[in-house]
């Protein structure tokens, strides 16, 4: 799993760090960081909750 952020929705709300602090992490400035390149099978539940967390659909995975 392939995770990609929409930059221009994404508004720093965290929900994404909290269900899934492996794969994302925001930065002082509140910007999104994916961890990962891949998504290791482990990670996969919480990324995709993390995905359907995001208030503002942000994020997307492949």
């Amino acid at each position: 799993m392939v995770i990609e952020v929409d930059r221009d929705r994404c508004e720093g709300f965290g929900f994404c760090e909290q269900a899934a602090p492996s794969v994302f992490e925001l930065d002082e400035n509140g910007e999104l960081h994916v961890l990962v390149s891949e998504v290791p099978s482990a990670d996969e539940p919480a990324a995709t909750t993390a995905i359907h967390l995001c208030p503002v659909a942000a994020l997307h995975s492949n």
